[in-house]
């Protein structure tokens, strides 16, 4: 993918991180004049970096923002393909519809729209998703995977285990996955996906796949209604948290999780959902609009439809439910 002046500007400018790079070497290298260079100093400093110009040295970045942006999001990111493109905005009534748009008019593969607050988030079955300013992570990723329409739940899968593993690895707090698309840590919700797609009937043309990460909201900032049902990664570490460095971890591990899913199958994502998987083993209440019942989750098949054991030795296979306890 192609990579733009200012990113390749982020790269010199990291990898010359302890020297002064003067104006003329970054004009010869990034193949534009002096004056861009400065103009693209002057919008590095609106995002908050602090930068150095002595004379007759050049550049050198001295303090980094906290802000998240679409500038400091790929300062260290570590990925190949997902995030070469970001869409930031600090206020959006939705992150996934802005997304949606952008997919449809031919956005590429790997492109991520993400906003410091959402006025009108949305969750799974159009449910309303409290997105405070700065205080959690709203985005969407873009992706065109060489799947069959079928497999797109195994998408959310996916992206399940990965937030599992980020919140595992980055704050040593196992999380549970509810089926098919929450993230629980001591049985409050932390985090949800929604993936949308359009296909056709033997091909998907791009699916949207929507995180929503609380973070740094203390539990007066959470809506009574639902202070009983939700937490944030402050709430259960007792520490504020780096937002642009938790999604780069998010993006990281994402895009080597889904590039091992597209090469080798849904196997291994599996295995790890279950190992995740709440309530496994335990009765819990199933809700389906035709019906309500008691039974026992078992696991997920490997089309990432939840399997259950009915109280009467039946098992079943459920594509679409709400599970209660």
């Amino acid at each position: 993918m192609e990579v733009t002046t200012r990113q390749h500007l982020i790269a010199l400018l990291e990898k010359n991180i302890e020297d002064y790079i003067s104006g003329q070497d970054l004009s010869t290298k990034l193949e534009i004049s002096r004056t861009a260079v400065w103009k693209h100093m002057k919008e590095l400093e609106k995002d908050g970096y602090v930068i150095e110009a002595v004379p007759r040295k050049g550049y050198k970045i001295i303090d980094f923002p906290t802000k998240v942006s679409a500038n400091t999001l790929q300062w260290g990111l570590q990925t190949n393909w997902l995030g070469n493109h970001f869409i930031h905005r600090e206020t959006v009534d939705s992150t996934q519809t802005m997304a949606l748009q952008l997919a449809s008019t031919g956005a590429e593969h790997g492109t991520v729209v993400i906003a410091d607050e959402q006025t009108a988030g949305r969750g799974r079955m159009q449910r309303n998703w409290h997105s405070q300013k700065e205080q959690g992570i709203w985005m969407s990723l873009i992706l065109k995977p060489p799947l069959l329409p079928n497999q797109a739940p195994q998408v959310t899968l996916l992206a399940a285990t990965v937030l599992a593993d980020v919140i595992n690895d980055y704050l040593k707090i196992r999380p549970a996955i509810k089926w098919p698309n929450d993230i629980l840590i001591n049985d409050k919700k932390v985090a949800g996906i929604l993936t949308e797609m359009q296909a056709e009937q033997d091909q998907i043309q791009y699916v949207v796949l929507g995180i929503g990460l609380n973070v740094n909201q203390t539990e007066a900032m959470f809506p009574t209604e639902i202070r009983e049902l939700a937490t944030s990664l402050k709430m259960e570490s007792k520490k504020e948290l780096n937002r642009t460095e938790l999604v780069q971890k998010i993006l990281k591990t994402f895009e080597q999780s889904y590039e091992r899913f597209v090469n080798n199958g849904f196997t291994d994502i599996k295995e790890k959902w279950e190992s995740y998987g709440y309530k496994l083993g335990e009765s819990v209440v199933i809700t389906t609009p035709k019906k309500q019942w008691s039974t026992v989750l078992e696991g997920i098949e490997s089309d990432g439809a939840l399997r259950v054991m009915n109280e009467d030795g039946t098992r079943q296979t459920l594509y679409s439910a709400e599970i209660k306890w």
